[in-house]
């Protein structure tokens, strides 16, 4: 019997904001994309959050603007339960035309980080919790959110009448997650009215646990607009509300399976130190990696949840490397910098590089921090908490060239640079009523 061929089939790569961007097709195609790909102009890995070509990246007019072979990365279109009709999806990879990796694209840049932990004979096993907001459409006015806040804000975290409220939407997210084989686990209403977080489950494949992150943000909104709601992903959509991150929890395991995190105690061994020394030394130069948009930096403040230094501390939310508690054998990092705003493939890809550079250079971190970070007195380096400045921390940073490539850091600059400069341009109603 011939292969099953959805209607509509979308096929899509991940470009460097970690935005869809593909083709729908005939389902009638399907087996012919999934044997040979799908050509896309290699300069769209590089658009602008808008979508508009980046000319200063180099990949638009001195290439000719010429197209990269986009190939699936599994060998089944998994369906779209969240559309009418018979609708799958396939998620590709880009290479260059003659087969070779293209190495802006950002899977193939984390592609690359795995192969260094392969060459040690290490694994490195991966999770993810995304928080986001979900909001009704009646709270939308001339297209933008409105929320009323009554006179005693109420937070509301961990509720389970939140949670109760939305019952129906967040069952769909559930069964659509088990649809498209997402690990989706605990659900928790968080400290923002609205705002939810969803666990990842851990996978011992870096690749897959950032397909699953896309995927599941693709999920969220087109769950949430089945259901006649609007989810968000942007770090900080309300000022006087809680941001939306997006924290990395990983471990890694030797050729025997081992976690070499553990050493038999509550502190974790040498390379557990190590790997944390690597994260703190890259962290501040690779913040636009965490940060990567204009309304990041509102989530950045101290005391907020979110951190504003480079530090850690064992089972202690407010340091930017947390080690959770946990038993020994699942002795693992938690990365507690970057917004839901990121791009997974990025954000694992840099996290990764910079633990395993720590562990093959020894590195010793900083102190342990306990109690309140924010209020410490010598807190640790201080991190970039304004666009501008991330942007030239990273362009001029030896660390991310020698880490993601040279090319890589040089396309992601211009590409932020870009965004920048249109933002620098929009003068805001805020403005207006205040400086009229």
């Amino acid at each position: 019997m011939p292969a099953y061929q959805p209607a509509e089939l979308d096929t899509f790569i991940a470009d460097l904001n970690g935005q869809l961007r593909g083709k729908r097709i005939p389902g009638t195609q399907s087996e012919k994309i999934l044997k040979e790909g799908f050509k896309m102009p290699r300069s769209a890995i590089g658009v602008d959050t808008w979508g508009d070509d980046v000319i200063d990246n180099g990949l638009v007019f001195e290439t000719g603007d010429n197209d990269g072979i986009c190939l699936p990365i599994t060998d089944q279109a998994v369906p779209v339960p969240w559309l009418e009709g018979d609708h799958s999806q396939l998620h590709a990879m880009m290479q260059n035309p003659d087969g070779t990796p293209f190495d802006i694209d950002p899977r193939q840049i984390l592609k690359t980080v795995t192969e260094r932990y392969a060459a040690h004979g290490l694994t490195p096993v991966v999770a993810s919790e995304m928080e986001f907001y979900l909001l009704p459409e009646s709270a939308f006015e001339n297209d933008l959110p409105r929320m009323e806040l009554s006179q005693f804000e109420r937070p509301d975290a961990y509720s389970i009448e939140q949670i109760d409220e939305q019952r129906e939407l967040l069952e769909d997210i559930r069964y659509c997650c088990q649809v498209q084989n997402i690990p989706a686990d605990a659900i928790t209403s968080e400290l923002g009215h609205g705002q939810f977080e969803i666990n990842l489950n851990h996978v011992a494949d870096p690749l897959l646990a950032a397909d699953h992150a896309i995927m599941f943000k693709r999920l969220i909104k087109g769950v949430a607009r089945k259901h006649k709601h609007s989810a968000t992903f942007m770090a900080k959509p309300f000022g006087e509300r809680s941001g939306n991150g997006m924290h990395l929890h990983f471990s890694v395991l030797d050729q025997q399976g081992d976690n070499i995190f553990n050493n038999g105690s509550d502190e974790g061994s040498d390379k557990l130190q190590h790997a944390i020394a690597g994260l703190l030394q890259a962290m501040p130069e690779s913040m636009l990696i965490f940060a990567p948009n204009l309304n990041s930096y509102r989530r950045l403040l101290p005391g907020s949840h979110a951190p504003v230094s480079a530090n850690w501390g064992y089972e202690n939310r407010t340091v930017s490397v947390r080690v959770p508690d946990s038993p020994n054998v699942a002795r693992r990092i938690e990365h507690r910098v970057a917004g839901a705003d990121s791009n997974p493939y990025l954000v694992i890809a840099v996290v990764l590089a910079a633990a395993l550079q720590g562990i093959e250079q020894q590195m010793t971190p900083l102190a342990a921090m306990a109690g309140d970070a924010y209020s410490a007195d010598d807190p640790g380096p201080a991190l970039p908490t304004q666009w501008p400045d991330a942007i030239d921390a990273f362009e001029s940073s030896a660390l991310m060239k020698n880490l993601l490539g040279q090319q890589f850091v040089q396309v992601f600059t211009a590409l932020k640079r870009q965004e920048h400069m249109k933002l620098a341009t929009h003068v805001t109603s805020v403005e207006h009523q205040t400086y009229w």
